[in-house]
This record gives structure tokens, C-alpha cells and sequence, in this order.
């Protein structure tokens, strides 16, 4: 039926209340569900505020009781009526619980097919790729509607905070050269230059450098990126950053800047207020207490090194890994005593993901300790593991000996699952840090090179900058990364801003002058023209939503999100392109047989 003024929305749903009683009002919606009791009809009217209860009864004239007789799930309405109390039939679990509408005017303005899947309230059991190829239905759901609001308003408190401290917003292309940063770019052909291309840019970097090369000062984008890579749960093939660089500031300023953003952002949209500082630590502390460079503080667990006490032992486990260099450390698991042994036998499992070939442990229960270690040390190193660790009733002590990466890698997702099976990982406990003084250099044996940790425009630590050509891989960047939870929602750095000092950087990662130039030419043709001491960082806007909403899947706060193979079902993209196209571009098509690939036009 046509939409006509008459039928135009006077109210949102959860905006009625007790106070509107007596008020007359215009609604418009789905039918969530409708319930026809013989003499009386209730419809649920779903909007994306909430739902509210439509009533019909004997005062109800006929041909508005026989429509609301013949509505059915998903059909879209727009009911007018007057807001009356739902006397003693209350409905607890929804803000309009104590009020209905009693309709006179009822229009079926569209109808609908039975929908896949049931839209609820709460959560749902649909299996994720049926939610994808119907996510506009999903999307419907009280939940993810609420996330998607909920993200419309975080994004606009980010704007409103930088606003507020003088940040100008400036976009930056979509179309760019393509540059090397850690993954592969999604590349554009160009028709107007056959052969050549761009590509999606996998953030504003270099772009939002030139902007501080060019004075503003102050910058802040939302910004649109892209990376080629594998997925997983908190990563996307296109996904939102929140975007920012200043000038003339240090490490610190850059951080206090980004803190205070977060406090603003808790503050208002959770009414938490936060601790006045985040703790900051090391690169190196964070690794030695909790074998990650994200460490989750929610609970103890730290890890102990045991190497000192072990290095005489002959228990060819440990004996072994220090002999190669490596380490022998610990956990100690409060309340982990009550894992069974078969529950203990997995979190083997867990630490072989990791490269180690197992782990060692000890439990004490009821007064009676258990151990898969202990026969094989002797009473004093047994005595000193126990002392060190401080272990007693309850506790499970979880040991790894390797290399000093397995052993940090495995432990530290080791805490992880045990605060997990332990329940002790609550999602409104909200605990962040910042990582600082990362290295700034990685180095890969494979080609027996340096890498980047981070990006080549990042400045080492002053102190550190005659290592670089002596001992790279022991200087220090001055970059920080913002954790919460055990998951880094953002980082940044302080950038190169002289022309020597971006030289020496590429020259140590093998990167020659042509090369240099071919690359980043124009980047280094504006270094000569007067820099400021500059830095910046990027959160994950996606994840820092869902981290903030209670979830760990950032699909659950992204209206579209592709599925974890890169493709997005609804759409049923990627898709072959038109030949005349593909001619018009220069380009053709082979079928590319790979072992990780698969068989498929490419």
C-alpha cells in the first residue's frame, strides 16, 4: 500500500513510555511477532529503537482487526493508536513493557516471505554463514542493530574528542602507489596507463606524514583500509582505522593525547571512568612477566624463569634447552589444582601450537601433590621450583623449556586459556597499558636480513641510534602500542624527520638508493624541505567497538564484514570481471593451479 502523510512516524518505539499514556501515536516497523488469541491480537512492532506491543481487541474496528489478523513475521507496518498501560501483564525484559498501543489504523505496507532464520531479541544459534548470506536479515536483530548503533555513536565521540583539541580532518586517497607494509596490497588496474596500477592503501601513513610535512599539525581521519592477508577473527581484508598525527610532540605527548581519548570515550558512552594512567612497560618486561607484547593484566599468572636453578639438573628436558640457549620458565596457576589430567594433557596441546613439544607440571589438591617432573629432579631443585613459584594448595605450576620465543609464545597463550577455563576473563573488566620500546628491527633467518618491526619510518630511540650499524637488532624504537584485554587496539610511533637518518634506516634494511627512490621517491624528496619532529598512531576502530561492547569477533560490530575466506556471501563477491572490461584494462585471465590456492579463474 502507498506511504502516505498520515502514515508517517510520530515516535520511536522504546521512546514511549508510562509518561505518553493517553498520547496518540504513529509507529512504523516489522512485525516481530504476532500472537491472535481468538478476541484479541498483540503483533510485536520491531524498529531499530526496540519493539513495542500493538494490541487489538473488541474496540478495535473490524477491517483493522482482520489486517492484524493477517500479518505475519516481517511484514512491514505503520500502526496508529493511543498509548494505554499494559495494566498487570508486564513484560520486565523490555523498556515499553508497562505500555501498549491500542491501534485503530493498521497498513501492511509490505509483505514478506518466511525468513530464513528467526530474528530474536537475544542471542542466536545461526550458524555465522547463514547470518552472512542473509546479513541484512541479521542485521534486522535487536543485538546487531544496537552494535551497529552503538559503533554510529563511538565514531562520533572519537570525532567530537579530536574536534575538541584542535585535530583538523583531512582525507586522504583510496588510490595510491602501491608500497611495501607487511602485507600484499589489493591492487587497482589503471585504464588511462595500461600495465600500471594502484592500490588500496593499507593505511594513510605516508600520507598522513606529508600532512605534518605540510604543517597542519594536527590531523585526525576515519580512515578506510586494506591489507591482503589471512583472516581470523579480529582481522578483516577492509577495516576502519581512527587516524591521528601530531607535531612538534614526543612519545608521551602522542600517548597522553590518545589516553585522554579513551578516557573521554568511556566516560560518555559507558559512563566508566578509567584509572588516571595506564600502566606503561617495556617491550622486554612485558615479554619476561607475560610472554606477549600484549599482555592481558586482568589476573596474576606471570611468568618465572627457572633457568638459574635448572642449569645443573639432569633432566634431559630442561638440560636440553638451556644447553642450546634457551630457557626454562614457569606459571603458576592459582586454582589450576582442580584441573583434571586430562584437562592439564590439553593445555599440552595448546603449548604445541606454539612450537613447544610439551610442558612439565605440578599440582597440589587436598594436601596431596602431583607432579609429571618431579622424579626426575632432585629434592633440593624440586624444593627451589616450589619456593620460587610459590606454590601451595590449589596451585598447578605449568613449565616450558625451549627457545626463548616457543617459551614466551606458549606460556603466554597459556595464561590466556587458563584465566579462560578458570573464568577469569570478564569482557566489562577493562584493563588497558601501553607497550613501549618496542625493537625496532626484526631479523629473519631465512634471508639473513633485517625487517621493520613496525614501518621503515619509524625513529629508533636516540640512545640506540650507534647500534644501528654496529648491533641492529638490539635498538629500541620509540613506538608504544595501546593493549586491552591481552589485544592491541592501536599504535604508533615517533617518525623519521631527517633525510640522513631515513637513509641509514633503509640501508640497514638493504633497501639501496634505487630501490629507495623507485619506492618512496616522493616521500624523500619532501625530507629536504624542512621536517618537523613529528608522531602519530591508529587505533583499530573495529576492534576497539568490540572490545568495548563485551565481543571478540569484530564481525559482530561491522554491518557488512567478509567471511573468514576473504569473500562476502550475501553479494557472492569476489566475481569474475566483464571481458570488455578486462580488455579495456589490458588484462588477462589465467586459471591458476596452487597448492594453498586452489583451482579458479585468477
Amino acid at each position: 500500500m502507498p506511504f502516505v502523510n498520515e502514515d508517517k512516524r510520530t515516535a520511536y518505539a522504546t521512546e514511549l513510555a508510562t509518561a505518553d499514556i493517553g498520547r496518540r501515536v504513529t509507529v512504523n516497523g516489522w512485525c516481530a511477532r504476532q500472537r491472535n488469541l481468538g478476541s484479541l491480537i498483540f503483533i510485536d512492532l520491531r524498529d531499530r529503537s526496540g519493539i513495542i506491543q500493538l494490541a487489538f481487541d473488541e474496540s478495535t474496528d473490524r477491517e483493522t482487526f482482520e489486517t492484524a489478523a493477517n500479518v505475519r513475521s516481517e511484514y512491514v507496518l505503520t500502526a496508529s493508536g493511543v498509548v494505554r498501560s499494559r495494566g498487570a501483564d508486564i513484560n520486565v525484559n523490555r523498556p515499553t513493557g508497562t505500555i501498549e498501543i491500542a491501534v485503530d489504523r493498521l497498513k501492511i505496507l509490505c509483505k514478506a516471505e518466511t525468513p530464513p532464520f528467526f530474528i530474536t531479541e537475544g542471542d542466536t544459534d545461526v550458524r555465522n554463514e547463514l547470518r552472512m548470506r542473509y546479513r541484512y536479515l541479521d542485521l534486522r536483530r535487536p543485538e546487531m542493530m544496537k552494535n551497529i548503533i552503538a559503533r554510529s555513536e563511538i565514531t562520533k565521540l572519537v570525532r567530537d574528542y579530536y574536534h575538541e583539541k584542535g585535530f583538523i580532518e583531512i582525507e586522504t586517497p583510496n588510490l595510491i602507489k602501491p608500497t611495501p607494509e607487511g602485507a600484499r596490497d589489493y591492487l587497482v588496474p589503471s585504464r588511462i596507463f595500461p600495465g600500471n596500477f594502484f592500490a588500496l592503501p593499507q593505511s594513510p601513513q605516508l600520507y598522513k606524514q606529508l600532512i605534518m610535512y605540510a604543517g597542519f599539525d594536527r590531523y585526525i581521519q576515519i580512515a578506510r583500509c586494506y591489507r591482503d592477508e589471512d583472516l581470523r577473527a579480529d582481522r578483516q581484508p577492509e577495516f576502519t582505522q581512527i587516524d591521528m598525527e601530531m607535531s612538534f610532540v614526543t612519545e608521551d605527548d602522542v600517548m597522553d593525547m590518545n589516553e585522554g581519548l579513551i578516557h573521554y570515550l568511556y566516560k560518555k558512552f559507558l559512563g566508566v571512568t578509567l584509572p588516571e594512567k595506564f600502566p606503561r612497560i617495556k617491550y622486554a618486561e612485558a615479554m619476561e612477566r607475560f610472554g606477549s607484547d600484549k599482555p592481558d593484566i586482568r589476573f596474576g599468572f606471570e611468568l618465572c624463569n627457572l633457568t638459574d636453578l635448572l642449569k645443573d639438573c639432569t633432566f634431559r628436558v630442561f638440560e636440553g634447552a638451556i644447553a642450546a640457549g634457551g630457557s626454562v620458565r614457569a606459571i603458576n596457576v592459582k586454582g589450576g589444582a582442580s584441573f583434571t589430567r586430562r584437562e592439564i594433557d590439553s593445555l599440552g596441546e595448546v603449548a604445541k601450537q606454539y612450537g613447544a613439544k610439551g610442558l612439565a607440571w605440578r599440582k597440589k589438591a587436598n594436601g596431596e601433590v602431583t607432579s609429571s617432573y618431579a622424579k626426575f629432579l632432585s629434592d633440593a631443585e624440586n624444593a627451589a621450583i616450589d619456593k620460587r613459584m610459590d606454590f601451595s594448595e590449589g596451585d598447578l605450576i605449568v613449565i616450558v623449556a625451549d627457545n626463548n620465543k616457543i617459551v614466551f609464545d606458549a606460556l603466554g597463550a597459556l595464561r590466556r586459556e587458563c584465566a579462560a577455563r578458570l573464568g577469569l576473563l570478564r569482557p566489562d573488566d577493562f584493563k588497558f597499558l601501553w607497550v613501549v620500546e618496542f625493537p625496532l628491527f626484526e631479523y629473519n633467518e631465512e634471508d639473513g636480513r633485517f625487517y621493520a618491526r613496525h614501518h621503515p619510518f619509524t625513529a629508533p630511540m636516540e640512545e640506540d641510534i650507534p647500534l644501528i650499524k654496529t648491533n641492529p637488532g638490539t635498538v629500541r624504537a620509540r613506538a608504544y602500542d595501546i593493549v586491552l584485554n591481552g589485544t592491541e587496539i592501536g599504535g604508533g610511533s615517533i617518525r623519521i624527520s631527517t633525510p640522513d637518518m631515513q637513509g641509514l634506516m633503509f640501508e640497514t634494511l638493504g633497501i639501496g638508493e634505487e630501490e629507495a627512490e623507485a619506492k618512496f621517491g616522493f616521500l624523500l624528496e619532501a625530507l629536504k624541505y624542512g621536517i618537523p619532529p613529528h608522531g602519530g598512531l591508529a587505533f583499530g576502530l573495529d576492534r576497539l567497538v568490540a572490545l568495548t561492547l563485551g565481543y571478540d569477533d569484530i564481525r559482530d560490530v561491522i554491518a557488512f564484514p567478509k567471511a573468514q575466506n576473504s569473500s562476502e556471501p550475501m553479494s557472492r563477491c569476489p566475481a569474475p570481471a566483464d571481458p570488455q572490461a578486462l580488455h579495456e584494462l589490458g588484462i588477462a585471465v589465467i586459471n591458476k593451479t596452487d597448492d594453498n590456492e586452489g583451482t579458479g579463474s585468477k
